[in-house]
């Protein structure tokens, strides 16, 4: 099964805002399979801009982590296709464009969940649900894939 991972789950697991989150991000990032999750480069951007002016650390350090990051998972570009469908898709379901592309991008590469705690937990689109890792109760699919990573 394929996953995506959205700007906020990276700014929690970089350990930024809160601490309970960051542990949790980073136990799920260390249980994701590496050849199925997936990073949207808008996310890799996005996520260069709050390490840079939110939590106001240095260009050079914030690229080390973007590396990093890319050095983990594979990255998913955002092509002229995947643009135009998250136009239509922020159109038709009230998304912020930049959620879109990132939503958007992770259909394209056929991925199956989209962490993130920014949009709407249980929204489907082509085929990419949202669900956030911090609920109570996480997603069936996303649960099983977790508890298989521990046997």
């Amino acid at each position: 099964m394929r996953i995506a991972l959205d700007t906020n789950f990276l700014v929690y697991a970089e350990g930024f805002n809160d601490l309970a989150r960051r542990d949790a991000a980073r136990d799920i990032v260390r249980r994701l399979p590496r050849g199925d999750t997936f990073l949207p480069i808008q996310v890799l951007g996005e996520l260069f801009n709050v390490l840079t002016r939110k939590a106001r650390r240095e260009a050079d350090a914030a690229r080390v982590s973007i590396l990093g990051w890319r050095d983990t998972f594979a990255t998913i570009e955002t092509s002229s296709e995947v643009l135009l469908a998250a136009m239509d898709l922020a159109a038709d379901h009230q998304l912020v464009i930049w959620d879109a592309i990132i939503l958007s991008t992770a259909a394209e590469a056929n991925c199956r969940l989209l962490l993130s705690e920014d949009m709407q937990d249980g929204f489907t689109w082509r085929g990419v649900s949202v669900t956030n890792p911090f609920a109570a109760t996480r997603h069936p699919l996303l649960d099983a894939m977790l508890n298989e990573a521990n046997i």
